[in-house]
């Protein structure tokens, strides 16, 4: 699926050419059938999006796509790092100033920054019954998924080499590359505090910090697994299933980790800081087949309706064993930045 054929066939038919099959992946369980933009009101009037890091473009080519389909709509779009953005409605907030009608996040750190300060507005109960069951929120829509995972580099390691537990990682011999100052990572560390304790958390940083390799972003963690740099990393999944799209005989491969911070099921979610159907009804789209189709095709991203593949490269979703947790507990990030700080990695 080409992106430009994405923007022109969701605008004008809203039936993106290619088709998606699910390809014997697990389907999203439970949740209400998918919904085509054809089934969706024209949208009508003006909205101010604040937009975190949207994925190398990806992001916007959808919200293109949605203003050239509703040309009697406008949005308005500030563009930011997703904690950034968030603490800048919450200053806007105190201020009295109200400049956003939706916020868009890259993680749900940020979203529930957002939330606890009461500045969402609920949602209807059929957009969220759209949802996969674990992502029904009241205040908040999740978009798309992301899994925490282990790239290994296939040269070097076999999957049956590779622990299931994260924690064991740090007694292991392997050399792991990691980015601690990534937004994604520190996600995953606050989700091991908030399961395993400050304790726990602290000694396993320790622990890796004398034996890996820092790289800038998880992008640059999974390039460094398959040039051979190190043996395995941690990162979404994405970064991995792109890097082979583009690159099928690269030395890299996915492993899991079974119900620990290692396999966190997280998600770029939207806010509705505003009242009334535009904000809902924009976040609708959001959730149809076509952008979702494409989010998964394209992002790599986990959709999280039905009748929408998961990602190709991606292990059957039904067979993996991610924690339970509630996604909005990520925001208490202060306490894993001080952590992570006290020992040296930021």
């Amino acid at each position: 699926m080409q992106r430009r054929a994405f923007i022109r066939g969701l605008a004008a038919t809203g039936i993106i050419g290619s088709g998606f099959g699910l390809s014997g992946f697990a389907r999203i369980a439970n949740a209400a059938n998918s919904i085509s933009v054809d089934q969706l009101p024209k949208l009508t009037g003006e909205l101010t999006l604040y937009l975190g890091r949207g994925e190398g473009g990806l992001y916007e080519n959808v919200l293109q796509a949605i203003q050239d389909r509703n040309p009697g709509f406008k949005l308005n779009i500030r563009r930011g790092a997703t904690a950034a953005l968030a603490n800048t409605l919450i200053a806007e907030a105190k201020a009295g100033v109200k400049r956003a009608d939706l916020f868009w996040a890259v993680d749900t750190g940020s979203i529930g920054v957002v939330t606890d300060a009461g500045l969402a507005k609920p949602l209807p109960q059929d957009l969220i019954q759209q949802l996969s069951p674990g992502f029904q929120y009241p205040l908040w829509s999740p978009v798309t998924g992301r899994i925490r995972t282990l790239p290994y580099n296939t040269d070097r390691l076999t999957a049956a080499e590779i622990p299931d537990s994260i924690l064991a990682l740090a007694d292991s011999d392997v050399k792991i590359g990691w980015a601690p100052a990534y937004a994604s990572f520190q996600s995953f560390v606050t989700a091991m505090r908030l399961l395993e304790g400050d304790k726990v958390t602290k000694d396993w940083l320790k622990a890796i910090n004398g034996k890996a390799k820092k790289y800038a972003g998880e992008l640059g963690v999974v390039m460094g697994v398959e040039r051979g740099e190190v043996d395995i990393g941690f990162a979404n999944h994405y970064y991995t299933l792109r890097l082979k799209a583009g690159k099928p005989d690269a030395s890299v491969s996915l492993a899991y980790t079974n119900n620990d911070a290692g396999c966190l099921v997280n998600a770029s979610g939207i806010v509705a800081l505003s009242d009334g159907e535009l904000p809902v009804n924009f976040i609708r789209y959001l959730l149809t087949k076509e952008v979702q189709s494409y989010l998964a095709s394209e992002a790599y991203e986990i959709p999280l309706v039905s009748d929408v593949a998961s990602p190709p490269g991606l292990q059957d979703l039904s067979t993996l064993n991610p924690p339970e947790l509630d996604l909005r507990k990520l925001a208490d990030l202060r306490p894993t930045i001080n952590m992570m700080r006290s020992i040296g990695l930021l």
